[in-house]
């Protein structure tokens, strides 16, 4: 007999989800911007809008996994 795999939970929790698609939706009408207080240039992919949901739903207390330590990437 197989071993029975553990249920996880979810690891985004459904308030981070919206959060997420309420940024995509700024971003599609266009007034999605980047930078702190929203005073940088306007948002123009996908995964920085993903991404700016995302830390926005941090700020929030949202269940939301920590962010990847940016160490790996090449300067």
């Amino acid at each position: 007999m197989p071993a029975k795999k553990k249920s996880r939970g979810r690891r985004y929790s459904k308030g981070a989800s919206k959060t997420v698609a309420s940024a995509m939706r700024r971003k599609k009408s266009g007034t999605l911007r980047s930078g702190k207080g929203g005073k940088g240039g306007k948002v123009k992919s996908r995964k920085q809008a993903v991404a700016i949901g995302l830390s926005e739903a941090r700020k929030k207390g949202q269940k939301v996994p920590s962010k990847k330590s940016s160490s790996s990437r090449a300067a």
